[in-house]
Formats: C-alpha cells, structure tokens, sequence
C-alpha cells in the first residue's frame, strides 16, 4: 500500500510538474518540423518568417528542423513519435495532412489521429497558365478550346498526387475535358517545357510561375481560389471567369502530437494570430503569396476534414495512388 502511494504521489508530483511546465510555455526553444527541404519552395521560406515571427512575440527561440521525405509523411511521423509537451510543434500543408490520406495505400502516420490542430496559417492558389501560343485569354476559351480537342492539351506537374496533378484532375472532372497528364521530377523543367511549348498547360502555384507571367513568357488564365492574389491582382479567380467550385493550393498549418496540453495549444494559437496580424508579418508573407487565415483550432479541425473528404473525391478520380 505504501509503495502503491509513493507512486500515486510520484505521478501527482509529476502531473503538477507538466502542468506548470506547460503554463510557463515555451520556456525552452521550439522546434518547428517542417517536411520539406531546406533553403527553397514555398514552405520553407513561410516557416521561418513564422519562426522568427514567433520568437521575437513570445522571447524564446523557434527553430525550423527540415525533415523531407514521402511527401510530408517522413517529418509529420516524427512530430507525431515527438514528446507531446510543446516542444515540437509541426509546420505542414495540404498534400501531407489531407491528399496523402487517400493517396498512400501505407502511412507511417495518421495525421487526424496523431497530430493536433493548432491554427490555419493560409493558403497559396494555384494559377492555370498556358504557352503563349494557345489560341486562347479566357477560362471559358480554354475550356471550349479542351473540349473541340480531347487529348491533345498536356498539362504538366510534379508528380501524381502533388498539387498541381490535382488541381489539373479537379478542373477534368469539373469540365468533363480530357487533358494528359504530364508528370515531371522538376517544376523548373516543366515551366521551361510550357513556354517553349513541350506542354501547353501547367496549374503551377501563383509562386512559382509569377514571374514568369509578369515577363509575358506565359499567359495566366485563372487564379484558383476564392479570391485574387495580390501577386497578380489582374487574374480574375475561376469563380469570376464562370468556373465556381475549381479552387485548388496549397495551404498550411501549425499542429502538435496528440497529447499536448490544451493550454500550449491555446498561446500557440493565440501567438500565431497575433503574427498573423503584425502589419510587418503580414507584409512579408504577402510577398511570398501566402492569403492568411488565422482562427480557433476547431475552425482548423472542421475545414482540415472537409479537406480531406474534398480532396478524397479527387484523388479516386484521378486514379492516382503510391503503394
């Protein structure tokens, strides 16, 4: 009985211990886990403003671990094996917390049951662009330009199952057209592939292919989200150009393994939003074509699942899968 309550005590003891411990967040430096490569893309360079964000707000150091791999799983396992204390925290998008779910026939890790929402960070479209010598300036041109030529229109991405498959497989399916998929190991080569004319379509996100559109090398047709980029404010969305339900990207969120306590979760919460807010934080993430979004975890929650119902459909669609 005794030794039953010395253990009883040591549990208490160590309960309290966690619980102030989680109270005092973060009173040691975060790491940030981020799936993906270091030094480029469009995550990357979003997570480290948030982290600089983040440690300035909250005077303790945020740091960025890249771990890549399987698209996003290999790094949003290890956040999820990661002691639930608040410690690790886990910067990941669409591709790994929603498609993978329907994409990947094995997952090292369930992400609506090992991970926790913290906030919706934003979100990157994704922009239809052509080879400036397809005869068409409109989304309802180049959709009657699809349907008179079946198959002979190759839209290229990075690969089955990434973003810009996807989006290409929800503007099919929209439209009954009938596009070729066109998968590349680079969007480099794919982007220089549409403007010599290799492809003829591509739906890059707005990031990557900005420039290219700025400089007259492609034609932007259509920005695929609800409302238009400040990165190219001239491109009309698709819902404005006659096309509603075609919006596809990339968006991002901030999570924790499953277990963390509740009050980390709140001041990660609350410290997000307030960089979300921050004029000079904002600006920043602008420029990367990031559209903010912010709120409650549970906001989080309920569009994290309708996102991966929403994109569920379009992966059976497609007929994509990676065994």
């Amino acid at each position: 009985m005794r030794r039953m309550s010395r253990l009883l005590l040591g549990a208490l003891l160590g309960w309290i211990g966690f619980a102030g411990a989680a109270d005092d967040w973060p009173a040691k430096p975060v790491r940030i886990i981020v799936p993906a490569p270091g030094g480029g893309g469009t995550a990357d360079p979003i997570s480290r403003v948030l982290a600089d964000e983040l440690g300035k707000l909250l005077g303790q150091k945020f740091y960025i671990e890249n771990l890549p791999g399987a698209n996003g799983n290999v790094g949003a396992a290890a956040a999820a094996r990661s002691a639930p204390d608040g410690s690790t925290l886990l910067f990941s998008w669409a591709g790994t917390l929603a498609t993978n779910i329907s994409l990947y026939s094995k997952m090292p890790v369930d992400p609506r049951r090992d991970l926790l929402p913290i906030v919706l960070i934003g979100n990157v479209p994704n922009i239809l662009v052509v080879n400036n010598q397809l005869a068409v300036r409109t989304l309802p041109e180049f959709t009657a330009y699809a349907r008179t030529h079946p198959e002979t229109l190759n839209f290229g991405s990075t690969g089955n199952g990434s973003s810009m498959h996807l989006s290409g497989e929800m503007y099919r399916k929209l439209t009954a057209t009938r596009l070729v998929h066109i998968p590349y190991n680079s969007p480099g080569i794919a982007t220089t592939d549409l403007m010599t004319g290799r492809i003829q379509v591509m739906l890059q996100l707005i990031t990557g292919i900005a420039q290219q559109v700025k400089a007259g090398q492609v034609r932007a047709i259509a920005v695929l989200s609800s409302k238009r980029s400040p990165l190219l404010p001239e491109v009309p969305t698709a819902a404005e150009a006659g096309l509603a339900g075609l919006e596809s990207g990339t968006w991002f969120g901030l999570l924790a393994p499953n277990g963390t306590p509740a009050n980390v979760l709140a001041r990660a919460n609350a410290a997000v939003n307030k960089v979300l807010e921050n004029p000079q934080a904002r600006a920043k993430l602008a420029g990367m074509g990031l559209d903010m979004t912010g709120g409650t975890p549970q906001q989080f929650a309920e569009f994290w699942d309708s996102e991966i119902g929403r994109w569920a459909e379009i992966v059976k669609f497609s007929g994509a899968r990676i065994d």
